[in-house]
């Protein structure tokens, strides 16, 4: 389970409108038939259209500043071995989005009227999607990027060369545009993974807007705070500010596991990915302890998954972290084959 938070912005400023984002949600049901279009929903309500998302959440920005957020984006993303554990992926998702904002209002240190932050205190819209594409950013599209300039340039000769331009084989240089696009080390569909191809497998996750305000447009709740738990005086007030990320992160596991009866590796938690950053030597040192079966799986998922790395975390030790990570990892390959569990 990967979870995000991000205060949207265009370029260095933050988002007038959350019209841009909404349009860039609807994308995938361009290409979806009228039966299986994948609607907008919130707590209670279900099929609500992008319109009055975008009118709702506009029309919630009471006194906020140009340098403040409007909304949030919050995107969760299950992992294969999640997915496999839903009966019906678009209902099952849409009930753990519900239980999982029960989650979010509980992780903020405020209150409102004297009384702790509820799920009706909050503005939020949500969208299942099931389709996710490359981006120049995955490792896959990034190990191609050296065959695809190759093959650009080549393609760029081959026309000048066609045109007269340029002196060549064209024969010998579509020969060679072939042999690169089978010699890059990623492939699918038997074509090379360039940015924008769709990937393979179940991709369901979730996108859900929700607003800087609260519903009553009156008080501000940031996810974004950098504060967990503290009190600031305002108007002569002792005022609650904070929100916990971890207690989040933690709880939005647990409900998952708990909802879908799922069993949670070591290596899939957040509290381990969040160790595999602070301790690296700790982290493994668990990791060789686990039972046989519980090892065996977390070799499985982190090989096929590399290893997540925290994005609030300083690059140097995020750096550390993965040479760390690449050095044990050599002595853990070994431990497996020679206690005869590999995979």
């Amino acid at each position: 389970m990967y979870i995000t938070i991000t205060a949207q912005k265009i370029g260095g400023t933050f988002s007038k409108s959350v019209a841009d984002f909404v349009n860039y949600l609807e994308k995938e049901n361009q290409s979806l038939e009228t039966e299986d279009t994948e609607y907008f929903f919130n707590q209670y309500g279900d099929k609500i259209s992008a319109e009055e998302v975008i009118k709702e959440i506009d029309g919630n920005t009471a006194k906020l500043e140009k340098t403040e957020p409007r909304f949030y984006s919050i995107t969760v993303s299950p992992s294969k071995y999640e997915l496999n554990r839903l009966q019906n992926s678009s209902e099952d998702l849409k009930k753990y989005t519900r239980e999982l904002m029960k989650d979010y209002v509980v992780s903020f240190n405020r209150e409102i009227h004297g009384r702790p932050v509820n799920i009706d205190d909050i503005k939020y819209y949500a969208r299942i999607e099931h389709q996710r594409s490359f981006k120049g950013t995955d490792i896959q599209v990034r190990e191609n990027q050296p065959f695809a300039s190759k093959i650009l340039q080549l393609k760029s000769e081959l026309k000048k060369v066609a045109r007269g331009e340029l002196s060549g084989n064209l024969a010998r240089m579509e020969r060679e545009i072939r042999k690169l696009e089978k010699a890059a080390p990623h492939q699918h569909g038997g074509k090379r993974i360039v940015q924008g191809m769709l990937k393979e497998g179940k991709q369901s996750h979730i996108h859900i807007i929700v607003s800087r305000k609260d519903a009553s447009n009156n008080f501000s709740l940031s996810p974004g705070s950098k504060y967990k738990a503290s009190q600031v005086e305002l108007n002569g007030k002792m005022v609650k500010r904070g929100f916990d990320r971890d207690k989040f992160f933690g709880n939005a596991e647990k409900t998952f596991d708990k909802s879908f009866g799922y069993q949670r590796n070591f290596v899939e938690t957040y509290i381990a990915r969040k160790e595999f950053i602070r301790n690296p030597r700790n982290y493994f040192s668990v990791l060789l302890k686990l039972p046989i079966n519980e090892k065996v799986m977390a070799m499985k998922m982190l090989r096929e998954s590399g290893m997540p790395l925290m994005p609030s975390i300083p690059t140097n030790k995020s750096q550390l972290a993965l040479k760390v990570f690449n050095r044990l990892k050599k002595g853990l390959d070994i431990a497996v084959r020679s206690g005869s569990i590999g995979i």
